[in-house]
């Protein structure tokens, strides 16, 4: 048996957790979300906690177990305190706005780069180099802040590029010219 997935989930008490026939949904004061749940897994609510059992022993359900419990305890915090990514972009003339519901950067390209965020992801920037990505969902949180730092990942020669906050990178030693 998983050792996450053993631990019950705390439920705060400005949150609330419905059990559907498809999954779970968790309701908080920064909005709601859903979950559906796989079929060898159990859900109950005891109290002010949420427990996950397994319907059946193999190694498909294990694996499982410690995942959806993880899942679940996410949308718990989320619901309640809601979630944020930092990323910090590094170069010269690099710089980034918000417009609107989109996030416009500007790389190094000839063009500036737009992108749309998703429903339920909101941006703020600080000193044009700073980006704070927030919102409940962690899963769609951590996927868009991947996809903005794909349009630049950073480089090891100079450190040019988008990079999480906690990111350190590896600087490389460039070529040295020969006499």
């Amino acid at each position: 048996m998983s050792r996450v997935g053993k631990k019950p989930i705390p439920i705060p008490d400005t949150v609330k957790v419905v059990l559907t026939d498809e999954g779970v949904k968790v309701q908080g004061p920064k909005g709601e979300l859903k979950r559906s749940l796989p079929p060898q897994l159990a859900i109950t609510v005891e109290g002010n906690q949420v427990l996950i059992h397994p319907r059946e022993d193999s190694q498909k359900v294990k694996a499982l177990f410690g995942l959806f419990r993880t899942l679940v305890a996410n949308m718990v915090k989320g619901v309640a305190e809601g979630f944020e990514r930092v990323l910090e972009i590094q170069g010269v003339g690099y710089r980034a706005e918000v417009q609107g519901s989109q996030l416009v950067l500007s790389l190094g390209y000839s063009h500036p780069v737009p992108f749309q965020l998703p429903e339920g992801i909101s941006a703020q920037v600080e000193r044009q180099t700073r980006v704070i990505l927030s919102g409940i969902d962690r899963d769609l949180l951590g996927l868009t802040a991947a996809r903005i730092r794909r349009f630049r990942p950073p480089e090891p020669y100079k450190g040019k590029g988008i990079k999480y906050q906690e990111e350190k990178i590896r600087r490389k030693v460039g070529k040295t010219g020969s006499k």
